[in-house]
């Protein structure tokens, strides 16, 4: 079943509402709204939102019977059938209509007191088939630029020196933020979804206006503006647009598996040293001077505290900046995201991914000449980034759907992320024991089975596993889940990638090694 409901112009799938990305509060509260914000969690959202989806389902299931009644009615009278004629809809340049449209029911039906002069169009709304293509088509999209961002963003942060030799770290701190930003962000999508908050304000007056309210009723009044509010977040985020933003580019710049993995280095004393920042040939990072156990467990402690309090101090500060730029920022237009943006970014979408195909197949930095093929050695952008954006996609797409599938199955643990988190992390770890273990022989060469199997395994574990789990989303949950379910689900999930990466990496590690890969990684 698909919701339809009056202004939207999309035909929005129902289990869309299971992103947890979308389904989550704002992760700061605005101060300019103080009297207006109740604060939910992400349980009391689901259970909400079950009940609201049980009421419009007996509410509808009424309406029809209703509808036969009054239609059998005016069979027999021939003067009635006015009565079931529904109301218009309203148009989407009527401001006060569109303001009326985000206020609670109660206030709606005082307002219909006063009809309308004239009839209004209902505005033409795009098919559910439409909406879900839009929406893929965002997030391969994205999931190509949020992969190219966190590669990129790797490279910069990783240097001789770096205080922090993890560069996996920056991107999921800057995915991170950039999600507090969009959760809290009210003026991105405002255009024809919502009304601004002067304008609601206003219309809130205008009721107490016309129906002479008092200062006790003024309570009545404010919990109308909160939920004018929450309706417009609501609405925000069923956007093709903004779901590809916030599952797709966010989502795939941060990358839960390689936070697990680097955990798993750090605590078994085998952080990559940066060298140097850009090579040809691979690079031997194994140097490292031996250390206790005492040290390993401290150096474990030291990154998961430090990325977790990272990522939920960047998912705050993003939602600050969204408050702080709120003056500042534009709205998109409305009908340039519908006309034109959508159905451009379906070729832009297929148009990247193919092409990241041809270019895998084809290297753009393979030397030519007769005697070229002696020199395939010192192709490196299929093994740093192409193969990387052909499987980014795939690891996107099955997270969107494991979190439709899953995550309102419990409402105070999210399945479908942590299902993903944990799936991508095993995944990793597996590819990483074939990319560094001798396969059909003791030669370099056939470590990882040979430079091009080197390539896809590296674009395996950056494209594929890295887009396939998430910190921000990880992070947002956890700031919106109830205090004692956000410490059970955060724990649960670090100790259980942990765990699985310890048992498939600790087992080549510890017995016979971790070989040097025959690519660059």
């Amino acid at each position: 079943m698909a919701s339809a409901e009056p202004g939207d112009d999309y035909t929005i799938p129902d289990d869309y509402k299971n992103l947890n990305e979308v389904a989550g509060p704002s992760p700061v509260e605005n101060p300019r709204e103080q009297r207006y914000y109740r604060h939910e969690s992400l349980e009391q959202s689901r259970s909400r939102g079950r009940a609201a989806d049980d009421y419009f389902r007996n509410q509808e299931s009424l309406e029809s019977r209703q509808a036969v009644t009054a239609n059998a009615q005016g069979d027999r009278t021939g003067s009635l059938s006015e009565a079931v004629v529904p109301l218009p809809a309203a148009r989407a340049d009527d401001t006060t209509s569109r303001t009326e449209s985000f206020l609670p029911s109660s206030s709606r039906r005082r307002h219909a007191t006063k009809p309308e002069a004239r009839p209004l169009a209902h505005p033409k709304r795009a098919s559910k088939f439409a909406t879900q293509l839009y929406t893929i088509c965002y997030l391969i999209f994205f999931s190509i630029l949020g992969t190219l961002a966190r590669l990129g963003l790797q490279v910069l942060t990783l240097y001789p020196g770096a205080p922090v030799q993890t560069g996996v770290l920056w991107a999921n701190f800057a995915g991170s933020v950039f999600m507090g930003l969009l959760s809290e962000d009210r003026k991105l999508f405002q255009e024809e979804w919502a009304p601004t908050d002067q304008e609601t304000q206003a219309q809130v007056k205008r009721n107490d206006e016309e129906h002479g309210r008092i200062d006790e009723d003024k309570k009545e009044s404010e919990n109308e503006l909160a939920a004018a509010k929450k309706r417009h977040s609501s609405v925000k985020k069923t956007i093709p647009l903004y779901i590809g933003l916030a599952t797709g580019f966010c989502g795939s710049f941060t990358s839960f598996s390689s936070f697990i993995r680097d955990v798993f280095f750090a605590m078994s004393n085998s952080l990559p040293v940066p060298v140097q920042q850009i090579s040809s040939v691979p690079i031997d990072g194994s140097s490292v001077v031996p250390r206790n156990g005492g040290y390993d467990f401290m150096a474990l402690l030291a990154m998961i505290l430090l990325t977790v309090t990272l990522c939920l101090g960047g998912l705050q500060g993003g939602a600050h900046l969204a408050i702080a730029l709120e003056p500042y920022t534009p709205s998109i237009p409305f009908h340039i995201t519908r006309k034109y943006i959508d159905r451009i970014v379906v070729f832009l979408a297929l148009g990247a991914w193919l092409g990241a195909i041809l270019m895998a197949i084809w290297p753009p930095d393979r030397p030519s000449g007769p005697n070229g093929a002696e020199y395939w050695l010192q192709e490196t952008w299929r093994g740093e980034v192409l193969f990387a954006l052909v499987f980014a996609p795939l690891g996107c797409l099955l997270r969107f759907y494991a979190s439709l599938r899953l995550n309102a199955r419990i409402p105070s643990f999210p399945l479908g992320t942590f299902a993903v988190n944990i799936f991508g992390t095993v995944m990793l770890g597996m590819f990483y024991d074939l990319q560094h273990a001798p396969l059909g022989g003791v030669s370099r060469g056939m470590i990882g089975g040979g430079l091009v199997g080197c390539q896809v395994l590296q674009g395996c574990m950056d494209g594929f596993c890295g887009c396939l789990t998430t910190v921000s989303t990880w992070v947002a949950e956890l700031k919106a889940l109830q205090r004692r379910h956000a410490y059970v689900y955060g724990i649960t999930s670090v100790l259980v990638a942990l765990g699985f990466l310890v048992v498939i990496m600790g087992s080549l590690k510890w017995t016979v090694g971790f070989g040097n890969p025959a690519c660059v990684t």
